[in-house]
C-alpha cells in the first residue's frame, strides 16, 4: 500500500475536457502559467506532469515540480527527482520472480498479523508470456496460428477467396482478413506444424510455471497476464497494452511504463516514456512506490533529408546508434525531431527506441504524432479512444508536428530468384505477434519464406535469449569435433557469444532480409556486392542486389545495522563487459551442473529438466545457476567455465559448491570486475542469485544502470574503483582478503576505504546513487522495505 501524503496543492489546474461527447478531467500544464513549459523537451513534459497529478508532500514534494520546471538550469546538477509510472509491464522470466514475491510477501505479512489481501498491485501490471517458447521443431508442417484473442474457430480452407471486412469476434480490429476468422483466432495458415508442435512442448514444459501465473491472474488484482502463444512482450506491448493516454475515472494524463527488461525502450517509438528497471524495483512502483531518478540530460537528435529507398529500418537504428555511441549519451534521455521524423513508420521508430540498451540512453523518444495515431487505428484502437488521445495531447502540449520548427523545444545539445538455403543451416521465424502473421500473409511473402525454411516456429522470444533449441546432431557433432567457429546471424537485440546457443560463438546482427539473405549464402564469408548468393533454376548468378526490396516494398498495413564486510574472500574475479547473462541463469540446464545434480536427486530426467527460464521461481535452481555461463572467465581458471577455486585451501570446485562451502564456514565473499559489469539484458536474478551465494559487495570499474540498481535492490553493495584506477593497476590479485568499511551514516556517492590483509589499502567509489537506494540498502533490500510499509 503507497505511503499517504497530503492534498494535492496543484488542485486548482485540474481543468475540465470535452471530448467524444463526455467530460474528462486532467492536470493543465499550460495551467502552471510558466514560461519555461515550452522550451522543455517532450519527454520532460511526461515527467513533469506525473509530478504534478502525483503531488502529496511526501513522495512527491511541490520542489520536485519545480526542479522540472527548472530542467533547463538543473538538468546537469545531478538533481534527484522521483516519477510515478501509469503502468509496469512485466515478461515470464521477470514475471515469475515478482508473482513469486508477491505470494512470498502475503505469507510474510500473514505471518506478522497482517491482512495478506492487502497485498496487491496498486500500479497496474501487465505480464506477458513470452520467454518459454524455444524452437525444438523447425521446417514441418504448420496447421495453425496462435488465438491469442481467445474464442473458438474452425479450420478454414486456404482456397477461400470470401473476404469479410472484419472480424466478427474483435469488433474494433476493423482488419480486413482472406478468410472467416481473423489473425488472433485460429486463422488457417500454410506450412509447417513446427508452430503448434513447440508450442505443445512449450505447454508440456512448463505447466507447473502457467499453473502458478494462473493463480495468480486469479488472486491478484490489477494484474493482466496475457498467456503464452500471443507474441514478443514490446510487440504486444505496442500492437495492444499501450494505452497512451489513461483514462482512469475520467481522469486523463499521458502512458508512462517501467518493465523488467532492458527494451522496454520500444515503446517510446509510440510516444510512450518507458524504460527497463529491476524485477525489484519494479515491485516495488506495483506497490503504489515512486522511482527515485537524476533529472536527465536530454540529447535532442534531428532529421532531415530523404531515405535512400534500399534503406531499412536496421540501416537507421545502426547508423544513429554509432552517432550517439560517439556523442556519449549514458544515462540520458534521446528525443528525435525535424522533419525527417515524419518519414519514418512507427516499425522504424519502434525499432530505433528499441536499441536504447545499444547506444547506451535511458530512452529514445518519438512524441506522439498524426503517424502515431495512424498506427493506432492500424493496430484496431477504438476510433473514440483515439480522438480522446489526440484532444488531450494537444490541450497538454505534449502533440508533436515535426515539420512544425517553433515547437522545437532546447535540448542539453543537435544527431523470387529460384535460390534454396542449405541443410545445415538452422531457419526459424518467430514472428512478435499474430498480428505480424496476418501481414505477413496479407502481403504474400509467407509462402516464400516457408519455402526457404523461414517457418513461423512460435510467438515469443526464442532464438535471440537462447531458446533456439538443439543443432542437428551431425551439425552439433562437426562444430565439437572442427572446434569451428559457428556463426549465428539475426534480428534480434543481443549478439553476446553463445547467446544464441552454446555452439555459435560469433553472432551478427541484421536486418531480416539481410538474415535470410545470409541463410542463402551459408556463410557470413561473403562480399555481398562481389558474390552470388548462388544460382537461379537457369544456373545464373543471383545477387544480393538484384532481390534486395525498397522501403515501399517492405511498407505494410525493522532496521538491520549497517556494517563492515570483513575479511571477505573473492568468488570470482571478473574482466571487462560480465553480462547478465553470464551471471543470471539462462538457456538449457547442462546435465553435468549443480542444478542438474539437485533436479536429479529429485528424480527428474535430463528430458524434464527444461531450461532456467522455465524455473526461474525454483530459487534451489536458480542459485545453482548462477554464474554457471560454459563462456565466463574466470581469472582464478585456466579456461572459461563455471569453476572457481576456494581460496583458503586451493581446491577447484563449481562456483555454487565453493559459494556453499565459504557460507557453510562463515566466510563472506565478494566479486571484482572490471567495466561494464551486468551490461545485456535487465535479469532481476543477476543479483538475486549473488544475493543467494551470499556475496556481499562488487568492485567494479562501472556497472550497466539497471544491474546497479537491482544489486542495491538485493543489498549489495555496488562499489566503484576510483577514475584510472583498476585492478590491475592497484596490483590485486584477488587472492587477498578484502575489509570494507561502510560508515553506519553512508551517505549516497560516498568514498569509502577497502583494506587487505596484506596491510595494503584502496578507496573506492559507494555507487549508491540515490538517497532512496540508501533506504533499500538499509531495509536490507527493496522488498524488506515494502513488507514494513505494509505493516
Amino acid at each position: 500500500m503507497a505511503d499517504k501524503g497530503g492534498a494535492n496543492p496543484y488542485v486548482d489546474i485540474q481543468t475540465k475536457l470535452e471530448a467524444v461527447g463526455k467530460e474528462y478531467t486532467y492536470f493543465s500544464l499550460p495551467g502552471l502559467n510558466d514560461s519555461r513549459l515550452d522550451k522543455l523537451p517532450y519527454s520532460i513534459r511526461i515527467l513533469l506532469e506525473s509530478a504534478v497529478r502525483n503531488c502529496d508532500g511526501f513522495q512527491v514534494l511541490k520542489k520536485d515540480v519545480e526542479n522540472i520546471l527548472n530542467w533547463q538550469e538543473n538538468q546537469s546538477k545531478s538533481v534527484e527527482i522521483p516519477f510515478k509510472p501509469a503502468r509496469v509491464i512485466l515478461q515470464d522470466f521477470t514475471g515469475v520472480p515478482a508473482v513469486v514475491d508477491f505470494a512470498a510477501m502475503r505469507d510474510a505479512i500473514k505471518r506478522l498479523g497482517g491482512n495478506p489481501e492487502k497485498i496487491n498491485p496498486i500500479c497496474p501490471a501487465d505480464l506477458v508470456i513470452d520467454h518459454s517458447i524455444q524452437v525444438d521443431v523447425a521446417r514441418s508442417l504448420l496447421k495453425y496460428s496462435p488465438n491469442p484473442g481467445g474464442g473458438q474457430g474452425s479450420c478454414q480452407s486456404s482456397a477461400q477467396t470470401s473476404k469479410p471486412s472484419s472480424c466478427s469476434m474483435c469488433s474494433n480490429s476493423r482488419l480486413p482478413v482472406l478468410d472467416k476468422i481473423c489473425p488472433f483466432h485460429k486463422l488457417k495458415t500454410h506450412g509447417a506444424d513446427s508452430l503448434e508442435q513447440n508450442q505443445e512442448l512449450e505447454f508440456e514444459r512448463n505447466k507447473e510455471r502457467f499453473v502458478f501465473l494462473k493463480w495468480g491472474a486469479d488472486a491478484l488484482k490489477n494484474m493482466f497476464i496475457v498467456p503464452p502463444g500471443s507474441g514478443i512482450v514490446h510487440q504486444v506491448n505496442l500492437e495492444y497494452l499501450a494505452r497512451v493516454v489513461f483514462d482512469t475515472d475520467k481522469v486523463l494524463y499521458p502512458d508512462s511504463v517501467v518493465g523488467t527488461d532492458s527494451h522496454t525502450t520500444m515503446i517510446n517509438g509510440l510516444g510512450v516514456v518507458g524504460w527497463g528497471v529491476g524485477g525489484i524495483e519494479a515491485e516495488a512502483v506495483m506497490l503504489g512506490q515512486s522511482i527515485s531518478m537524476v533529472l536527465p540530460e536530454v540529447v535532442g537528435y534531428k532529421l532531415t533529408g530523404k531515405l535512400d529507398p534500399l534503406t531499412t529500418s536496421t540501416d537507421i537504428v545502426l547508423t544513429i546508434t554509432k552517432h550517439l555511441r560517439q556523442i556519449g549519451v549514458v544515462g540520458k534521455f534521446v528525443e528525435f525531431f525535424g522533419p525527417g521524423v515524419e518519414q519514418l513508420s512507427i516499425a522504424d521508430r519502434a525499432t530505433i527506441s528499441n536499441m536504447c540498451p545499444e547506444y547506451g540512453a535511458t530512452v529514445g523518444f518519438f512524441p506522439v504524432d498524426s503517424k502515431s495515431l495512424h498506427y493506432l487505428r492500424q493496430t484496431g484502437r477504438n476510433e473514440d479512444k483515439i480522438k480522446l488521445i489526440e484532444t488531450y495531447l494537444q490541450a497538454n502540449k505534449m502533440f508533436r508536428d515535426y515539420s512544425n520548427a517553433g515547437q522545437d523545444p532546447q535540448f542539453s545539445q543537435a544527431v523470387e530468384a529460384g535460390l534454396n538455403v542449405k541443410p545445415y543451416i538452422k531457419t526459424s521465424l518467430s514472428p512478435g505477434s499474430g498480428v505480424v502473421t496476418y501481414y505477413l500473409r496479407e502481403s504474400g511473402v509467407t509462402p516464400y519464406m516457408e519455402k526457404l525454411g523461414f517457418d513461423i516456429v512460435g510467438y515469443g522470444c526464442m532464438t535471440c535469449i537462447g531458446n533456439s533449441g538443439p543443432l542437428p546432431e551431425s551439425v552439433s557433432e562437426a562444430i565439437e569435433k572442427g572446434d569451428l567457429v559457428a556463426c549465428g546471424v539475426l534480428s534480434g537485440n543481443r549478439n553476446f557469444e553463445g547467446r544464441i546457443h552454446p555452439l555459435t560463438r560469433a553472432n551478427y546482427l541484421a536486418s531480416p532480409p539481410l538474415v535470410i539473405a545470409y541463410a542463402l549464402a551459408g556463410t557470413v564469408c561473403i562480399d555481398f556486392e562481389k558474390e552470388p548468393l548462388g544460382n537461379n533454376q537457369d544456373g545464373k548468378p543471383v545477387y544480393l542486389r538484384d532481390i534486395w526490396p525498397t522501403r515501399e516494398e517492405i511498407q505494410t498495413k525493522e532496521l538491520p545495522k549497517i556494517g563492515n564486510v570483513s575479511d571477505a574472500y573473492v568468488l570470482l574475479n571478473l574482466g571487462d563487459s560480465v553480462t547478465t547473462d553470464h551471471i543470471s541463469p539462462a538457456g538449457s540446464i547442462a546435465r553435468n551442473s549443480p542444478a542438474a545434480r539437485y533436479l536429479g536427486e529429485r528424480g527428474l530426467t535430463p528430458r524434464e529438466f527444461n531450461s532456467y527460464g522455465s524455473r526461474r521461481g525454483n530459487d534451489a535452481v536458480m542459485s545453482r545457476g548462477t554464474f554457471a555461463n560454459i563462456r565466463l572467465v574466470n581469472k582464478f581458471m585456466s579456461k572459461p567455465g563455471a569453476r572457481t577455486v576456494y581460496l583458503p585451501t586451493g581446491d577447484e570446485m563449481d562456483i555454487f559448491d565453493a559459494a556453499q562451502r565459504y557460507k557453510s564456514e562463515g566466510k563472506q565473499v565478494i566479486v571484482l570486475a572490471g567495466k561494464e559489469y551486468g551490461s545485456g539484458s535487465s535479469r532481476d536474478w543477476a543479483a538475486k542469485g549473488p544475493w543467494i551465494l551470499g556475496i556481499k559487495a562488487v568492485i567494479a570499474e562501472s556497472y550497466e544502470r539497471i544491474h546497479r540498481s537491482n544489486l542495491v535492490g538485493m543489498g549489495i553493495i555496488p562499489l566503484q574503483y576510483l577514475d584510472g584506477q583498476t585492478a590491475t593497476s592497484l596490483g590485486l590479485t584477488g587472492k587477498e582478503t578484502y575489509t570494507i568499511e561502510v560508515p553506519e551514516n553512508l551517505q549516497a556517492g560516498q568514498i569509502v576505504n577497502v583494506k587487505m590483509n596484506d596491510e595494503r589499502s584502496f578507496q573506492v567509489k559507494a555507487r549508491f546513487d540515490t538517497d532512496v537506494e540508501l533506504t533499500y540498502f538499509r531495509q536490507g533490500g527493496i522488498l524488506n522495505y515494502m513488507i514494513r510499509q505494509m505493516l
